[in-house]
């Protein structure tokens, strides 16, 4: 999974410059809409464009990994396998050629 590390670059800003940064003065300085901003702060996963990531590169004066950080993607523990014993025991206990009717009941 990609995140982007936008928060982190517009409080290194603020601090930088010793003023407060917002979301709207990056989206204008940048030409990136305020919802894509805002998707990529606040969407796990969130996909867009080189263009976009080139735009941030180049408002906050960094190379792009600093606006962006891969995260492996936790593993997903595997589900049990069954073993032929269980396999087995999971079929009827007939007799071989024995076949087996449904009961009937008797009240009508």
């Amino acid at each position: 999974m990609i995140r982007f590390r936008i928060q982190e670059l517009m409080a290194d800003k603020q601090f930088a410059e010793g003023r407060t940064i917002t979301v709207t003065e990056v989206a204008g300085a940048t030409g990136i809409s305020r919802v894509t901003l805002s998707r990529m702060l606040n969407q796990r996963g969130y996909v867009t464009g080189s263009d976009t990531i080139d735009a941030l590169c180049e408002y906050f004066k960094c190379p792009i990994e600093k606006v962006a950080e891969y995260i492996p993607a936790p593993k997903m523990p595997e589900p049990p396998k069954k073993s032929v014993k269980d396999t087995k025991s999971a079929g009827t206990s007939q007799v071989k050629g024995e076949r087996r009717t449904p009961s009937r009941s008797t009240k009508r």
